[in-house]
């Protein structure tokens, strides 16, 4: 789920042996571009893809293949590492080798790469007209522009949810967790004996922790920015830091709790509730062999949780003027170097012919944000609602046998109550620095630890985003 999103844990831990090669092989690999525009068409282009676990690599590379016979062009498909994106950006840039696509891009870096002057704006827009833009969630389309300047391509998209224990809530006569009030009523009531109240994230080095305190903290009318001003410190975001720390560290479980931990929690039925992303459905189902659930229940029925777990896609604070919620729109954007043609061909593929085959991969945290055609309006919904479980799945099977179509109309409806800091007031590359920062997750790390007071992480991640603002100037 990423900016760094939880696709798996298994992404982390193959960036420390990526980290001393990839970069020399990316910029040996791409063919070379002119620094102030493409290069004379050759009908060849290089695609940077951060969907580069194996298996993934491997679907892809298929659909890749079928795009080529079809269309004549040739494909160079380099996966790289989503924590590596901006180094690697800027190094090709400087040496003049950008490539043409870069696949799965989120958008805090497509708004950097955009405020570096390395986009192609004007074809990503010719791009949606050909598609046309109807058939696209309008939120998605607006959260990746600029105004009336399109950034990117907008593909696919995850959401960060509260996954809660049906089961649990209705013994003991709670309502369903939709706001701050019902959230912490449960948390409250069911932190007993070896059972934690809630799995919150407070590692300070992790995004995964910014993504959940944003979450919670969109929901309750907390910005980053507003009217052109730093506002963490508002009344609403010290309201916000205040009952993170009630859930997390009064009713969370001890220590700092990273993204591998928190599933753990809820996975060992320790715990009512987690926040997490749509990502964490497929491991849900007990399908997948890294991550398995372990509750006592869990050892006669793999599937226990996933057919006891319900979802809250969109919460609600006391500040908040309606339920929001927290999520991510990834792209598929084109560089300034680009082959135009041939990369917009590319991309209008794997929105079309090769769409079903991308968001499948892992369609728990892959949601089309293309609805389907003028022909076929709900066309890709409904082929997404039957996707199997993404690639990584022992056995997969199809969502809609595992989860009922309420629960997957409230995943893919949550995209457009969707949310984020600094998008719609122009302070997208803001958001890709915070994600590098991290002063919230440190802020709330402190907070949580109890190194300093609510009203004191408020202040403090203020003063730090302020700072980091100032030297983006």
């Amino acid at each position: 789920m990423r900016m760094w999103t939880r696709r798996s844990a298994a992404r982390r831990a193959t960036a420390a042996a990526l980290a001393g090669t990839l970069g020399a092989a990316l910029l040996a690999g791409c063919s070379a571009k002119a620094g102030t525009g493409p290069d004379k068409p050759d009908g060849k282009i290089t695609v940077w893809t951060l969907e580069n676990l194996p298996a993934r690599m491997a679907a892809e590379k298929k659909t890749v293949a079928r795009f080529e016979k079809k269309s004549g062009v040739q494909v160079e498909l380099v996966g790289v590492d989503e924590g590596q994106l901006p180094q690697l950006i800027m190094s090709a840039a400087a040496a003049g080798r950008l490539p043409d696509v870069i696949g799965s891009l989120p958008m805090g870096q497509a708004w950097q790469m955009y405020g570096n002057g390395l986009l192609n704006t004007k074809a990503p827009a010719e791009i949606v007209e050909d598609l046309d833009p109807d058939t696209f969630n309008a939120n998605a389309l607006e959260l990746t522009s600029d105004g009336g300047t399109r950034l990117t391509v907008p593909s696919d998209a995850w959401l960060q949810l509260l996954v809660y224990r049906k089961d649990l809530l209705k013994k003991a006569g709670l309502p369903a967790p939709d706001s701050y009030a019902t959230v912490e009523g449960a948390a409250k009531k069911l932190d007993r004996g070896s059972m934690n109240g809630i799995s919150l994230a407070t590692d300070p080095a992790d995004p995964f922790t910014q993504q959940s305190f944003e979450n919670i903290a969109l929901a309750n009318g907390c910005e980053m920015i507003e009217k052109d001003e730093v506002a963490l410190d508002s009344a609403a975001c010290r309201r916000t830091f205040a009952t993170y720390d009630s859930l997390a560290r009064e009713h969370g479980a001890s220590g700092t709790q990273t993204v591998d931990t928190t599933r753990a929690t809820y996975f060992a039925g320790r715990s009512p509730m987690i926040v997490w992303s749509s990502f964490l459905l497929d491991e849900l189902s007990g399908q997948r062999a890294d991550a398995v659930p372990n509750c006592p229940e869990c050892k006669k029925n793999r599937a226990f949780l996933a057919e006891n777990s319900g979802i809250t896609t969109a919460l609600k604070g006391p500040d908040g003027e309606k339920p929001v919620q927290f999520g991510e729109i990834t792209s598929w954007a084109m560089t300034k170097t680009a082959e135009t043609k041939a990369s917009g061909a590319f991309i209008e593929y794997m929105l079309s012919d090769g769409y079903e085959d991308w968001f499948g991969m892992a369609p728990e945290g892959k949601i089309p944000v293309r609805k389907g055609t003028p022909e076929n309006p709900e066309k890709y919904i409904r082929a997404w609602r039957s996707s199997r479980l993404g690639v990584e799945a022992t056995v997969r099977k199809p969502l809609n046998s595992i989860y009922p179509d309420e629960f997957l109309g409230q995943l893919a409806d949550g995209i457009s109550v969707m949310r984020r800091w600094g998008i719609t007031q122009g302070e997208g590359a803001l958001v890709g620095a915070t994600n590098g920062e991290l002063p919230v997750p440190k802020a709330v790390s402190a907070m949580t630890s109890g190194q300093t007071s609510p009203r004191e992480a408020a202040r403090e991640a203020d003063d730090e985003v302020d700072a980091l603002r100032r030297s983006l100037e």
